[in-house]
């Protein structure tokens, strides 16, 4: 991996991790366009490095949100912020059972599956374009809509189905607040982005973590593009959704899903 191959795919992963255009899609078209040259190690450490990049721009744009949750749950009384954190860990039950129990079959889908990554990229821009139009957006997240999104964020582990786009949409056309929406959508993906981290830094941990000389550079780099471009990519995000301007998205979603089925039909 080279320093412009590692700034590309940060900046790829940490607009892509918060704007509804699918990170893991667009990911898979840029190890496409790039080729399969890393080392399988170096390729999982650098994946670790930019999932971590974007936990911390969460949890950095979120940070008084995080600070009173975390003070409301040191009160040990089922208030507004333990039922909050509740529905959290409600909403990752249907992404962790997939992720433990479909996880040959999950790794399968990656790697070269651009006309399902096109596909799905449609289906994200479906999706898109169905909340961007819906009208009444003003309940709060409940336990039986938390299970739901998690659904959607279980179903978004697809390549091409963008995570934040599936959530947030799911939430806006089950009638919750778009502001509430798109913050429930960042804050319950932090706890399944260092899960997966824990499990990526266990295999590089029983593997072989020896890197190519010169890749930490290049490393370094990508992580702090993915911070940077994820910072600005949340926060710009939460102000599209409550201007409910999510439909230019659904557009680049349907262009560039479009594009990457007849490229790979060709």
């Amino acid at each position: 991996m080279n320093w412009f191959e590692a700034l590309i795919l940060g900046l790829i992963q940490g607009l892509t991790e918060f704007l509804p255009v699918s990170s893991s899609g667009h990911l898979e078209l840029a190890k496409a366009l790039f080729g399969e040259g890393q080392v399988p190690q170096e390729s999982l450490l650098f994946t670790v490095l930019v999932h971590g990049a974007t936990a911390m721009a969460t949890l950095l744009v979120f940070r008084k949100d995080v600070n009173e949750l975390l003070k409301g749950l040191l009160t040990f009384t089922w208030n507004d912020e333990a039922k909050f954190v509740t529905f959290i860990i409600v909403s990752m039950v249907p992404a962790a059972l997939v992720g433990l129990l479909l996880e040959d079959q999950i790794e399968s889908l990656f790697g070269g599956q651009i006309t399902l990554v096109g596909a799905m990229l449609i289906l994200t821009g479906g999706l898109l374009f169905l909340a961007d139009k819906a009208k009444e957006t003003n309940k709060s997240v409940s336990g039986k809509n938390a299970f739901l999104i998690g659904i959607a964020q279980a179903i978004a582990i697809l390549p091409g189905i963008s995570r934040s786009g599936a959530t947030i949409s799911s939430a806006v056309l089950l009638g919750i607040d778009r502001e509430k929406a798109a913050r429930f959508s960042f804050l319950m993906v932090v706890p399944l982005i260092l899960g997966k981290m824990l499990l990526d830094l266990k295999d590089l941990a029983t593997g072989d973590t020896t890197i190519s000389q010169g890749a930490s550079g290049p490393m370094v780099l990508g992580f702090i593009a993915a911070f940077i471009s994820g910072v600005v990519a949340c926060r710009w995000m939460i102000a599209l959704v409550k201007k409910a301007q999510l439909r230019s998205f659904a557009y680049y979603c349907f262009a560039v899903g479009a594009l990457a089925v007849i490229i790979s039909l060709v």
